[in-house]
C-alpha cells in the first residue's frame, strides 16, 4: 500500500464524501499484510525531479490531507496491521482511536533519506510529544507495536486475528452514544488545546445547549426510565432488518 498523490487525492476525496454524509464514524484501513511499507519510489523519484515550487504545491496536498482527516466532525478510527512507514504514521496520528496488531511495526524513516517529517510532524508530536517525537525523528528508528502504545501512537493492541474483533468492539461504543454528542465531544477537544480566553463560557453554552436538544432531552429520559437511548434503539431495528 505505498503512499504516493494518487493515494492521497483518494483519501482526501473519500474524507470529504464522509464528512458530507451522515454517517457516525470512519474507520481508515488498509488491505493486505501492511497498512502502509512506506511512499511509493516512483513518485518520491518523480518529486525529486521537479522545482521547488513544483515540490510546495504537492507537499500541501498531504499537509491538507492531513488537516481534513484531523478535522474530520465525525469520530474516526485507524486499523493498524503489519509495516506503517513514513507519511502513514501522519494519518494514525491524525485519527481519534488507533488499534493496532501486536506484531505492527513503525517508522519515521524520512531523515534516512535526507528529509524531515515536516507536513506529518505538526500531528505526531501532538499525539506522542515533542520529546519521543524529537528522538524518533532524529534516528528514523524502527520502533514494534509495543512502543508505540508506550508513545501513545496508538491507543490498544491485539493479536492480527483479533484486530477487525477490537475495531468492531470500539465502533459499538460509539454507536452507543448520541450522534450529535459524539460530534460535541470531539470539538470540544480541539476547544480545550486552543485555550481561548472565554473556554468557560464555550464549555457552559456547550452543555446547557446539549442538555435541551433533542437529543439530550430523549437520552436523559431514556436514563431515568431505564430504557434503551433511541438511536440504539435504531441501532438494534437496522441490525435486526439486515438479519431478517
Amino acid at each position: 500500500n505505498a503512499f504516493d498523490d494518487s493515494v492521497i487525492a483518494e483519501l482526501r476525496q473519500q474524507i470529504a464524501t464522509v464528512g458530507q454524509s451522515d454517517a457516525r464514524l470512519m474507520i481508515l484501513r488498509a488491505e493486505g499484510k501492511n497498512f502502509c511499507a512506506g511512499a511509493n519510489l516512483a513518485w518520491m523519484k518523480r518529486m525529486a525531479d521537479l522545482s521547488r515550487d513544483e515540490n510546495i504545491k504537492d507537499a500541501r496536498q498531504l499537509a491538507a490531507l492531513m488537516q481534513e482527516l484531523s478535522e474530520l466532525r465525525i469520530p474516526t478510527i485507524a486499523r493498524v496491521q503489519g509495516a506503517a512507514y513514513g507519511g502513514t504514521i501522519g494519518l494514525i496520528a491524525c485519527c481519534d482511536i488507533a488499534i493496532a496488531s501486536d506484531n505492527a511495526r513503525f517508522c519515521l524513516s524520512e531523515t534516512k533519506l535526507g528529509l524531515a517529517p515536516a507536513t506529518i510532524g505538526p500531528f505526531v508530536v501532538s499525539a506522542m510529544g515533542p520529546r519521543i517525537a524529537k528522538k524518533l525523528f532524529l534516528t528514523a528508528e524502527v520502533f514494534k507495536a509495543q512502543a508505540a502504545l508506550d508513545f501513545q501512537l496508538v491507543h490498544e493492541l491485539v493479536a492480527l486475528e483479533s484486530l477487525d474483533d477490537k475495531v468492531a468492539e470500539q465502533v459499538s461504543h460509539i454507536m452507543a452514544t448520541g450522534p450529535k454528542a459524539s460530534i460535541a465531544a470531539k470539538q470540544l477537544v480541539s476547544d480545550i488545546l486552543e485555550r481561548p480566553e472565554n473556554l468557560s463560557e464555550i464549555t457552559s453554552h456547550l452543555i446547557a445547549d446539549l442538555r435541551v436538544s433533542d437529543e439530550g432531552q430523549s437520552g436523559l429520559r431514556a436514563f431515568f426510565t431505564k430504557q434503551a437511548a433511541p438511536w440504539v434503539k435504531a441501532k438494534t431495528k437496522n441490525k435486526n432488518e439486515e438479519a431478517s
